[in-house]
């Protein structure tokens, strides 16, 4: 990625983040974007035992619906019929059952696949969210795209000119072209191609990120097929470009997957 003028580093939601512009953002600016980030991981983590949805996970029942949960929902429940049902907004249990859970224990306690008729369970109608029994919601798939577009949002509101916002590989461009390198999924010392970015956002999904072994040696990493509460072991790393991060980070997911 080319260098601009300013660059703001710092770490959130599990990932480092970067963003350049043109000329420096001013205190008030960077404190609305982490309070913008703030108010997405308080609603959204599953990581976050006071996060909305792991109220939810405890005790089911209704909530005022948080903000995005429409926006995300209806693009997961899109995500879910093009995948065949891959993927599933239901699917943290899988992801904690493999030792992806919110202390981080990569104990492996085998694979659980996550409820087929999430549809019946979660609901996100009439300003509120609900589940008709306790149950963990993961927006993994999507979910860090989102909040690039919301961080992208705050920016250009103000005064400073070009901008790229990247959280730890998903990324957003405004103004001049960037060039993206695209990390080798086994050698992140290296890129296998290149590919340029303008006004326009471009996500990447690999099995490298977040990989622990199991019980039995084998590696396992967060890219589950909810079905069966196994990782993809077919494809290592997809990446995908759209005019939102959030589009470009449910295609990228969305390609892991036959039919998607």
């Amino acid at each position: 990625m080319s260098t601009a003028a300013a660059s703001w580093r710092f770490d959130a939601i599990g990932t480092t983040w970067e963003i350049v512009t043109e000329r420096s953002l001013p205190g008030p600016v960077q404190d609305e974007v982490t309070a913008r980030i703030d108010a997405f991981d308080r609603a959204w983590s599953r990581f976050r035992p006071d996060s909305e949805v792991s109220a939810l996970a405890r005790a089911g029942g209704s909530i005022p619906a948080p903000p995005d949960a429409v926006a995300m929902l209806d693009a997961l429940a899109a995500l879910a019929d093009a995948t065949g049902g891959a993927v599933n907004p239901l699917v943290g249990a899988s992801l904690a059952s493999l030792g992806y859970d919110a202390d981080y224990t990569f104990h492996d306690a085998g694979p659980i696949a996550a409820p087929g008729d999430w549809r019946e369970r979660l609901t996100w109608q009439g300003g509120r969210l609900a589940l008709s029994e306790p149950a963990l919601i993961d927006v993994g798939a999507l979910g860090k795209g989102r909040l690039v577009f919301l961080v992208l949002d705050v920016l250009l509101h103000t005064e400073t000119g070009d901008i790229t916002v990247d959280a730890g590989g998903d990324l957003a461009v405004r103004g001049r072209p960037q060039r993206i390198g695209l990390e080798h999924p086994f050698d992140p010392r290296r890129a296998i191609g290149v590919w340029e970015v303008t006004d326009a956002a471009l996500c990447a999904s690999a099995i490298n990120r977040r990989a622990w072994p199991s019980a039995t040696g084998a590696t396992l990493h967060h890219v589950l097929d909810a079905r069966t509460g196994q990782p993809v072991r077919t494809i290592a790393a997809t990446w995908a470009v759209a005019p939102d991060a959030m589009t470009a980070d449910a295609i990228a997911t969305a390609l892991f997957f036959d039919g998607g």
